[in-house]
């Protein structure tokens, strides 16, 4: 029996897919194609690798102490069983980021076999890739690297290239020759015409003990700069935190410079399977518009969307109807708080849009007008001067934080469901068109002890509204700073 831990690394901020990825909610938790998000559809493909011979544990995520339990909860809605999450307080690379998840698969004695991918890939076919997964487990078992190739199917200039041995070309699993780094065009439609030649789609097999034996050989100061971070953890339930001071000290590396590209030749084999399962990246807004279903002129919508005499275009729209006449190679993403669009051949150039946000510090950079919180979300539906109306929503038997504010106060009114209100030294129940007020520097907390949502319009006035004018003194979810 071979045992299997999937990894799947989490991080990353899907720039060019903005408006709809930001860093408070990146593309691996959005809904692009079909049901579930894209990191969803990764925990789902890796656990139904199991077989006869293969025994799938709980999956390690790597992610961000911000994105915990938007994670945690992903898993949860599809009944995924989480293994454990390595919270990065910084983005390090990928690397180190499987460093540490080998340190924690390995704990207690154990090395299984790693299966790592990232987040924020889909596939249109599962079984084939559930398919290749398993001869690459089968030949990680026997201390061998392995890699997941991607058969080209146009010369694509966006993803660096494996280049095989054509003597294993019989073979399902072949020898690695070397690594390229992305392509010019003449370049990219060269190895389509030679053949032997392959994406990389960072798709990882190999034993836990194989990587941090791999790396010791190419980058022991990455090995012993995690392995630092990692003797001072801290756990959290499922939660696991390794040393900030050094885990900050990690250089920032892939795992493909680190060690992959300098294992051909090497003392450390590295094989590579074949994948040809209709794999895509989502890169960016023109690869989503490629793996989408279209109508006759080639149209991709999503949405409340109505066009007229438009072709190959893809509309996105969240909250309101989107209408496109004459017009053709469009995309437009509609949010409630911004509406991108663009020349379909310019898609690559939404981050340029992205800097511009960050350079000059507005929030449509990080964060959508509905934010997800552990206990629920809240959509920010109105602002002034010297107020701002919210919508909340707070999942049954969850609670805020027991907090106060110093330059606000706020007024509640349930909408429906039953809220539980500590309001300084008092405690009510209130229940639907029933209200209260919570006075500047009052401390108070809002509660949910029902089994139905509670949703409530809280309407706040004061000099200074900001989201960090919170004091917390106690919190279920650990966000009290001590």
């Amino acid at each position: 029996m071979i045992n299997v831990t999937p990894v799947i690394l989490c991080g990353g901020s899907g720039t060019r897919l903005w408006p709809l990825s930001r860093t408070g909610f990146p593309k691996q938790f959005l809904c692009l194609t079909g049901k579930e998000t894209l990191f969803q559809q990764a925990a789902l493909r890796l656990t139904n690798l199991g077989n006869a011979d293969i025994q799938v544990a709980a999956p390690i995520i790597v992610t961000g102490e911000d994105h915990r339990f938007l994670a945690s909860e992903q898993l949860r809605e599809i009944g995924v069983d989480l293994g454990c999450a390595l919270l990065e307080s910084v983005g390090r690379n990928t690397a180190p980021a499987l460093t540490l998840a080998a340190l924690a698969a390995m704990e207690g004695g154990a090395d299984p076999v790693l299966v790592v991918t990232p987040a924020d890939q889909t596939v249109v076919n599962p079984a084939a890739f559930t398919f290749a997964m398993q001869q690459a487990v089968a030949e990680a078992a026997n201390g061998t690297i392995v890699i997941l190739g991607v058969t080209p199917d146009k010369p694509e200039t966006g993803y660096g290239y494996i280049q095989i041995n054509q003597a294993d070309a019989n073979t399902d699993v072949h020898a690695v020759r070397r690594f390229v780094e992305k392509p010019d065009s003449s370049t990219a439609q060269a190895y389509l015409n030679e053949g032997g030649y392959y994406w990389n789609a960072g798709m990882f097999v190999l034993k836990a003990s194989v990587w941090l034996k791999a790396l010791k050989q190419f980058r022991p100061d990455i090995l012993q700069a995690t392995q630092a971070a990692w003797s001072k953890s801290s756990v959290d339930d499922k939660f696991v935190r390794p040393g900030k001071a050094e885990f900050a000290a990690i250089p920032s590396e892939s795992v493909d410079y680190a060690a992959m590209e300098r294992c051909p030749g090497s003392s450390f084999p590295i094989k590579m399977v074949p994948l040809n399962a209709g794999w895509n990246d989502l890169g960016a807004w023109d690869a989503v518009w490629n793996v989408l279903p279209k109508d006759d002129n080639g149209n991709a919508h999503l949405g409340d969307v109505l066009t007229a005499d438009s072709k190959n275009t893809l509309v996105h729209a969240t909250s309101r109807l989107v209408s496109l006449v004459g017009v053709e190679n469009l995309i437009v993403v509609e949010t409630p708080d911004a509406v991108l669009v663009a020349d379909k051949t310019r898609s690559q150039d939404v981050k340029h849009i992205v800097t511009q946000l960050q350079t000059t510090k507005r929030k449509e950079h990080s964060l959508h007008r509905k934010v997800y919180r552990p206990w629920g979300w809240y959509d920010s539906i109105d602002e002034g001067g010297r107020f701002k109306v919210k919508r909340i929503q707070v999942k049954p038997k969850a609670s805020l934080s027991l907090q106060k504010h110093h330059h606000r106060a706020e007024h509640w009114i349930v909408v429906t469901g039953t809220a539980e209100i500590t309001n300084g030294e008092k405690v009510l129940t209130l229940t639907e068109n029933q209200s209260t007020y919570i006075p500047l520097g009052e401390v108070h907390r809002l509660a949910n002890p029902g089994t139905i949502p509670l949703e409530i319009i809280e309407v706040q006035s004061g000099s200074y509204l900001g989201e960090d004018d919170i004091v917390r003194f106690e919190d279920t979810y650990g966000r009290v700073k001590s």
